[in-house]
């Protein structure tokens, strides 16, 4: 199960300069595991048994309203019975003031206990993208994602094949690189792989013979993305006589992604075929067929169509179907 320690909250360039921790430092080593924040609601009147551990708890002003007219003693009792339902951390909006109480229970329990000087609605909103952003699974992989015609491309292949030199002909056609070598992928909810380079290299190609070069420095900020929804993924291929490659285009091949199936064609590469045009064709194929058109599938129905109707095809296209 994938998640973070809470202290990573504290390190978050976007989160850190509006979090200060009151108590329960001995408690930043715990896990949070579910993107979402939960405030806290009936637990706070005793019932905890929606409360989820691994999980943000958040007290705006009416939790803090709430919990501060309480009398003392159900407080005490109601806090108490909170704080021990193994919580993760909990953080303070709106500059509020934490009740001593609830000082009191989670320095006990070893609970981080933060103040934020945002409003409840903004600081959930930041938290939310960096917790969506950091619990989502994620892998990397060796080739080129590029975006064409608005459709994610992912080009894959042995090293040496030309995955980069052929992402470099396309730029130059008006497309746009998202990552050559290491692509960075994460999956977002429900079934989305999205693609993006690393810090270190982004905008940046290694090309044999040439060495690196700079993408975004070279044709200008509209050749480069930071991140493209993968929609189909393509090999590149030694040329072999041997090998059967798809000539109909009618069987839908899989690519599997963090356990999401993708669009896969496999391109076989020999001198005299343009990569470029054949991996463009393949992206504006691709986009009929998210809008509901399928090419190789229209034509096998017209030619099912007349072979049940009984007519003849020319000897051409009796050929070609055999």
């Amino acid at each position: 199960m994938i998640c973070i320690p809470v202290s990573s909250l504290l390190k978050s360039k976007d989160l850190s300069p509006h979090l200060k921790c009151i108590t329960g430092e001995n408690g930043l080593n715990k896990k949070i595991y579910i993107p979402y924040i939960q405030k806290p609601g009936l637990a706070l009147a005793g019932d905890t048994s929606h409360i989820h551990t691994g999980r943000v708890q958040i007290f705006g002003n009416s939790e803090v309203r709430y919990v501060s007219k309480q009398a003392s003693p159900d407080r005490k009792k109601y806090l108490k019975r909170f704080c021990s339902s193994n919580i993760t951390c909990i953080i303070v909006s709106h500059n509020n003031k934490p009740p001593d109480d609830l000082i009191r229970e989670c320095t006990k329990y070893k609970i981080p206990l933060m103040v934020s000087k945002l409003s409840t609605s903004t600081f959930i909103n930041k938290i939310t993208k960096f917790l969506s952003e950091n619990l989502t699974p994620s892998t990397t992989i060796h080739g080129v994602l590029v975006d064409i015609y608005g459709i994610g491309v992912l080009i894959l292949g042995k090293s040496g094949i030309g995955k980069s030199e052929t992402a470099l002909e396309l730029i130059t056609h008006g497309h746009r690189l998202v990552a050559d070598d290491i692509v960075n992928i994460k999956k977002k909810p429900p079934s989305s792989i999205y693609g993006m380079g690393s810090e270190l290299i982004k905008y940046h190609m290694e090309i044999r013979g040439l060495g690196i070069i700079n993408i975004k420095d070279l044709f200008g900020v509209s050749s480069v993305r930071d991140q493209k929804l993968i929609e189909l993924v393509i090999e590149l291929v030694d040329w072999n006589e041997n090998t059967e490659y798809e000539r109909l285009g009618v069987t839908e091949n899989k690519y599997r992604i963090l356990d999401v199936p993708l669009p896969f064609l496999k391109v076989p590469v020999r001198p005299g075929r343009s990569l470029t045009t054949i991996i463009g064709v393949a992206a504006r194929n691709q986009l009929l067929k998210i809008k509901g058109y399928h090419s190789a599938m229209a034509l096998q129905e017209k030619l099912t169509r007349k072979l049940l109707s009984g007519e003849e095809l020319d000897s051409t296209t009796q050929e070609n179907v055999e």
